[in-house]
């Protein structure tokens, strides 16, 4: 990497009002040339894993002889019209999640969700909302960030638990520490009752994976927890995931989305694409670990994974 830029929401909202995408006008007759800057700009969400993925992104694509800097923009309000007007050229996202955030942007805050458990689906449906706004979006590799629920490993030793499926039929009474939104999302509680059968008796408001939600689960005062499926710190708390056998959650393949007129082109697509042959679930959460339990930079760590791959010299 050669450089890293911290923009302020209010500087990089005077960057986007300067220079827009396609207008709704206009966005239905994109059909520009997919362009190939050799300067790119990188965007990260500002977390650990979003942070990583920048990383890896920046390290394969200068060793393919691109010039690039990470530039960090936490809300994604802000990011997506800086990766539309070119302000940013690349982004690490998930699939299921930029397609309804899309879909809302599209056509209302209200609009039925496009984003599903099918990848497919879910990907056609990104696409055609990425396309006319002059984005493209490349294919996702096996890495996925999902909602996933976690129990103590002794729990679920002594109850022959391994997916959610086992907990459902178990008729077991469970206490879920989550976000207080888990009442009212269909992939929190009102899936695990409808899809799983599983008798949620109350939600513990600690949030999604904290420390706090963790150790409510640790020391039996609930059951389960919300959490990731690239969530680094389970171990810690000897939690384990049940396995989401009935696919209750939504295809949020990590997959880099790039702005068409400038990062479009061949080369960017076959340095990234790199990273999906190798990149799993698993390998992210280690990733994960390294930066947020043992303090390991982020550019070290993508750097030792890319040599270990390969992916680097």
């Amino acid at each position: 990497m050669r450089g890293r830029t911290a923009v302020t929401a209010a500087g990089l909202l005077a960057l986007t009002a300067c220079s827009t995408g396609p207008s709704l006008e206009n966005r239905s007759a994109v059909t520009a040339s997919p362009g190939d800057s050799h300067r790119l700009t990188i965007g990260s969400a500002g977390f650990t894993e979003s942070d990583l993925l920048a990383q890896l992104y920046a390290q394969l694509l200068n060793q393919a002889g691109y010039r690039t800097s990470i530039i960090t923009v936490a809300n994604r309000e802000l990011y997506e019209p800086a990766l539309e007007s070119g302000q940013i050229d690349v982004v690490p996202e998930y699939a299921a999640t930029l397609a309804d955030w899309l879909n809302a942007k599209t056509h209302a805050a209200d609009a039925k969700p496009v984003g599903s458990p099918d990848l497919g689906a879910t990907m056609k449906a990104l696409h055609n909302l990425a396309a006319p706004r002059g984005l493209t979006v490349l294919p996702p590799g096996r890495a996925v960030d999902q909602n996933a629920f976690a129990v103590s490993a002794d729990y679920a030793r002594r109850h022959h638990l391994k997916t959610l499926s086992d907990l459902g039929a178990s008729k077991l009474e469970v206490r879920l520490a989550a976000g207080d939104e888990c009442v009212q999302r269909p992939y929190c509680e009102p899936g695990l009752k409808k899809v799983y059968g599983i008798d949620i008796t109350g939600i513990d408001p600690k949030g999604v994976g904290t420390t706090q939600a963790k150790r409510a689960v640790q020391d039996g005062r609930d059951q389960m927890v919300l959490t990731t499926t690239t969530d680094a710190t389970l171990d810690q708390f000897g939690l384990v995931l049940l396995a989401d056998d009935r696919h209750l959650q939504n295809a949020d393949y990590v997959v880099p989305v790039v702005n068409r007129a400038r990062a479009g082109g061949a080369g960017v697509a076959t340095a990234l694409g790199r990273l999906n042959d190798v990149l799993t679930t698993a390998d992210l959460a280690d990733m994960n670990r390294q930066v947020d339990s043992w303090r390991r930079l982020p550019a070290d760590v993508a750097r030792s994974y890319l040599r270990d791959k390969g992916l680097l010299k």
